[in-house]
C-alpha cells in the first residue's frame, strides 16, 4: 500500500527523530536525530562503527529501525521503501558494475531499469557521460577503465533518474587528487541546480569543502551538528602549530609557566600540537619558546572531528 506524503514543510526532505537500532545485544544507534533540508549538501560523518551505514540503510528501507521516527519525502521507509528508492540516486562504496559490458550499453540498461522512456535514454546517457568526461569511452568494456573512470561511471548511474536526493557513500575513497577534484566540481554543480546531497566521507577536507551542514556521529549518537565553519568556531577556534614530538617537554614547561588559558596542546602521531586564539598569537608563543614548527595552519574540520570523537582508535577503526 502506498502512503500519501504528509504535510511536512518543504524545507526538510529527511527527518530522523531519536532513531534507535539494535542488532541483538549491540545497540548501533542510540537515539540519533537530524534533518536534511532541500537543496543542501548534508554530511554524515563519524568513525568506523559509528552507525553511519546503518542509518543510511534505514533511510531507504534496507534496514528496519528498532525505535524512533523517520520520514523521507514525508514517507516512512519501513512501509514505503519502494517509493523512496525511486527518488534516490546512490553512489555506493563498491562500484558493482558489470565489467564485461561496454560502458554505454551498461548505462542504457540501467536507464531502462530506472524507467527512463526509450526515446530519451540515449540522450540522457550521453549527457551524463559527457559531464563525467567518459563519452570517449562509451564503447570500451568497463573492465578496461581505470579505477577513477569506473568511479565516475557510478556517478553516471546514480544520476540517470535525476534523483531528488543524491546519496554519496564514501564517493572518492582511493582516488587520486585530480579525480577527486573533478567529482567535487560535479557535486557542486548538482547542488547549484537545487538538488539535495547526503554525503558520508572520511576525508574531512571533502566534507569541509562540500557540506552546508553536517553531523558527527559517534557510538550511535549525534555528538555535533552545524556548518563546518560554525563547528570549527565552537570546538577548536584559532590556529595550530605542529612541532616535532621531541619538543613535548619544552612546550609543556612553557604552558605551565605561562598558565595561559588561551593556549592548549596535545600530542598525536604527527608530533606536538599547540592551539592558540590566532595565527599571530601562536607565532608569538613559538617565538617566546624558541620553537620552530613543522607546520602552522588554521584549525579545520579534522580538528573538530578528533575533538568530538576522541584521538584513540576504536575497536572498529
Amino acid at each position: 500500500m502506498t502512503i500519501e506524503p504528509s504535510n511536512k514543510t518543504n524545507a526538510s526532505l529527511v527527518n530522523c527523530r531519536e532513531v534507535r537500532k539494535s542488532f541483538g545485544s549491540v545497540e548501533a544507534l542510540k537515539g540519533a536525530s537530524f534533518e536534511i533540508r532541500k537543496g543542501e549538501c548534508f554530511g554524515l560523518l563519524g568513525p568506523n562503527g559509528a552507525g553511519k551505514s546503518t542509518l543510511i540503510r534505514i533511510l531507504y528501507g534496507a534496514t528496519s529501525r528498532s525505535d524512533g521516527d523517520v520520514d523521507v519525502f514525508g514517507l516512512d521507509p519501513a512501509s514505503d521503501a519502494r517509493s523512496i528508492k525511486k527518488r534516490l540516486g546512490v553512489v555506493t562504496q563498491d562500484n558493482a558494475l558489470d565489467e564485461d559490458m561496454a560502458v554505454g550499453a551498461n548505462m542504457m540498461m540501467y536507464a531502462r531499469c530506472v524507467g527512463i522512456p526509450r526515446a530519451k535514454r540515449r540522450a540522457r546517457v550521453q549527457e551524463l557521460l559527457e559531464m563525467m568526461s567518459l563519452a570517449h569511452r562509451a564503447d570500451a568494456r568497463i573492465r578496461e577503465l581505470s579505477g577513477g573512470m569506473q568511479r565516475r561511471l557510478v556517478f553516471v548511474r546514480a544520476l540517470l533518474a535525476q534523483p531528488d536526493i543524491l546519496v554519496l557513500d564514501e564517493p572518492t575513497t582511493g582516488l587520486d587528487p585530480a579525480v577527486r577534484l573533478h567529482l567535487w566540481e560535479q557535486v557542486q554543480r548538482f547542488k547549484e541546480r537545487g538538488s539535495t546531497i547526503l554525503l558520508t566521507t572520511h576525508y574531512m577536507d571533502e566534507a569541509e569543502r562540500l557540506c552546508d551542514r553536517l553531523v558527527i556521529l559517534h557510538e550511535g549518537r549525534v555528538r555535533a551538528e552545524g556548518s563546518p565553519r560554525n563547528l570549527i568556531q565552537r570546538f577548536c577556534p584559532g590556529s595550530i602549530a605542529v612541532l616535532p614530538a621531541s619538543e613535548a617537554n619544552r612546550v609543556q614547561a612553557k604552558r605551565v609557566t605561562d598558565s595561559d588559558p588561551d593556549f592548549s596542546w596535545f600530542e598525536d602521531r604527527a608530533g606536538v600540537n599547540v592551539r592558540g586564539p590566532s595565527l599571530n598569537a601562536v607565532e608569538a608563543f613559538l617565538e617566546r619558546c624558541g620553537l620552530q614548527p613543522v607546520m602552522l595552519r588554521p584549525s579545520n574540520l579534522e580538528d573538530v572531528f578528533l575533538e568530538v570523537t576522541g584521538r584513540e582508535l576504536g575497536a572498529n577503526d
